[in-house]
């Protein structure tokens, strides 16, 4: 229950279609009910009629009140047929004609409005969770799988609306539906309906039993979609390497036994769950068949019920199993979709460790330098990086190098916020970067990776990231800058081609100049290089070192360097093994030294 009161605060801004849908839900069960009870003087009509009423009956108190209804009713059919039976007839079936068409129409308009609400609270849901995923750290989504957070976004939020959101349609129009019936029935008959009641608990009881494991039934089903899901993005993501070494077989083998596994869960929970409606059915049908038998009872041998009343009485205690059925199946929903819910919150109660402080500062310039104090960092146990200390002052380019594993790209991590120090800290122009808004901080760098991260958008969208609102110039000066607009006017489209998912479309090369080109847009202050060449052939790091000095000239320059030749010019080069750092210098003063710089160089005979 608690999940599901978390889930309902989303349903405060649309709370004027849920008022809608109260009312219209009250007006459907009123009537829901009436239409049975007119049923009543109909078969009056059919079956008695020589007890016609030709006097007005008088009003005598609420304990008579049915017998008045009932004689009112009479009356007014007796004064517009007269002698003509038939007239009687069509006014009486006109009334339960239209008393049934009301109430239809009440329902389609609580469904109308509901609806409203229900879309609403699952765009916002899903809007929540993306900003959400957008705002927590990169570390959180070390420890979860792509494809188990596209799980949670999609389906675990589809399966709240089916489950959680369908029970607000239930809250007050089931209920209501029985509670108005019911009090139609004890006003026919109060021994036939205390005689229902003794039935109800033990049928509510069955029906509970058959619920109580569909949440951890639920729960096994939805771990499965997100494993699965996580195998078809990752085939996606690697789908060369895994033609490249004919792997496909046992990929299929890994996707067939995820797959099979969510065959078993979902059988298992849907078979428990289609369980709910045949017990629910025959549990009903029982009731109505002690009903036949106590109620016929009273009808023809102890002549306390009439026959009419007692066809209305069993059409009202039909009319109570359907929403009866529907509040056990609800029942079950909630159940299955404390499952989803949780898994949904997981994600939006998680706390944020790198969060904005109170008086957060935003900082517009850089003036001075960027300063790493003793800083200690550790992914999971082992210390990366130990008493770590560097300073980089304003216009230099700094260049880290040493084995993989050093903590090179460590630095960029958290020099730029992404992770946290443990120890520490680090200070822009005397700012603790823990004092500055995240914004601020990340808008005075510019970050060149590796890995080109370019999305399925056009070349200009994509360069774009870099500015909002650039201008088309804007674009092409900083593609030039890069080296990249020679290239992009030779596309189809130029720049509005699209370039595929993540770039595909285009070489390793093209990619990392828009990479750069992105950079040189947002024009920050401090550029962050994290091994921008290591991955390209000569030509390509050619024309991309080119692009990358015309880029640093003027600026503040961190550059994470796996092939020396591009950092032989910086003003520091700083070595690191194993979180320190055993050389600092320039590039000659560290070939003079004849340490580990040295034999680095040599190994990649620049020398």
């Amino acid at each position: 229950m608690d999940y599901f009161k978390k889930i309902l605060r989303f349903a405060i801004p649309y709370r004027r279609y849920g008022f809608l849908n109260i009312f219209f839900n009250i007006l459907y069960a009123l009537f829901s009910a009436l239409s049975f009870a007119a049923l009543i003087p109909m078969l009056d009509v059919l079956f008695k009629p020589e007890q016609k009423v030709y006097q007005e009956p008088i009003y005598t108190g609420f304990s008579g009140l049915k017998d008045f209804l009932q004689e009112y009713i009479n009356y007014r059919v007796t004064a517009y047929s007269g002698d003509d039976d038939m007239k009687g007839l069509i006014l009486v079936v006109g009334l339960v004609l239209v008393l049934f068409l009301f109430k239809n129409v009440f329902n389609y308009l609580a469904m109308f409005f509901i609806t409203f609400l229900r879309n609403g609270v699952l765009k916002d849901i899903r809007n929540n969770m993306y900003k959400k995923i957008v705002d927590l750290p990169i570390s959180f989504f070390s420890e979860k799988r792509k494809g188990d957070v596209i799980a949670r976004i999609t389906s675990d939020v589809l399966e709240i609306q089916h489950s959680f959101l369908s029970v607000l349609e239930l809250i007050v129009r089931e209920p209501l539906t029985i509670v108005f019936t019911i009090l139609i029935m004890f006003g026919i008959s109060t021994k036939l309906t205390i005689f229902v009641f003794v039935f109800i608990p033990i049928a509510g009881m069955i029906i509970s039993r058959i619920g109580k494991s569909l949440k951890k039934k639920s729960d096994r089903v939805q771990r499965e979609q997100g494993e699965f899901l996580s195998i078809v993005e990752e085939t996606l993501g690697g789908l060369r390497v895994i033609k490249a070494f004919n792997s496909e077989s046992r990929f299929y083998q890994t996707f067939k036994a995820s797959t099979t596994r969510f065959f078993k869960f979902s059988n298992s929970l849907l078979n428990r769950q289609n369980l709910a409606s045949p017990t629910g059915e025959f549990l009903g049908i029982l009731v109505i068949g002690v009903l036949l038998w106590f109620g016929g009872k009273m009808v023809l041998v102890d002549k306390t019920l009439d026959a009419s009343s007692f066809i209305a009485y069993m059409g009202l205690a039909y009319n109570i199993l359907t929403p009866a059925k529907a509040i056990s199946k609800a029942s079950y929903g909630v159940k299955k979709g404390n499952a989803a819910a949780e898994r949904v919150l997981e994600i939006l109660e998680t706390d944020n460790p790198i969060q904005d402080a109170a008086n957060a500062i935003a900082k517009e310039s850089f003036n001075d330098s960027l300063q790493l104090k003793n800083i200690t960092f550790k992914y999971e146990d082992d210390n990366v990086l130990e008493s770590f200390h560097l300073e980089v002052k304003k216009g230099q380019t700094v260049a880290l190098v040493g084995q993989s594993g050093s903590g090179k790209s460590t630095i960029a991590n958290l020099v730029t916020r992404f992770y946290d120090v443990n120890e520490g800290e680090i200070s822009i122009d005397g700012i603790n970067i823990k004092g500055l808004s995240k914004k601020s901080l990340r808008g005075l760098m510019g970050l060149v990776t590796q890995d080109s991260i370019l999305f399925n958008d056009t070349v200009k969208n994509n360069i774009g990231l870099g500015k909002e609102n650039a201008s088309l110039e804007e674009i092409r000066e900083a593609a030039k800058i890069a080296n990249a607009h020679d290239f992009i006017m030779e596309l189809p489209k130029g720049y509005d081609t699209n370039i595929g998912d993540s770039g595909n479309k285009l070489s390793g090369g093209q990619k990392q100049r828009l990479s750069i080109a992105r950079a040189v847009l947002k024009n920050p202050p401090i550029m962050i290089l994290d091994e921008a060449t290591s991955a390209l052939d000569t030509e390509s790091e050619r024309l991309v070192q080119d692009a990358l000095e015309k880029m640093m000239q003027n600026r503040t320059s961190i550059v994470i360097a796996h092939r020396l030749s591009t950092i032989q010019n910086a003003d520091t080069i700083v070595v690191l093994k194993k979180g320190k750092i055993i050389e600092q210098g320039t590039h000659d003063q560290l070939i003079k030294a004849d340490k580990t710089y040295k034999k680095l160089v040599a190994m990649q005979n620049l020398a």
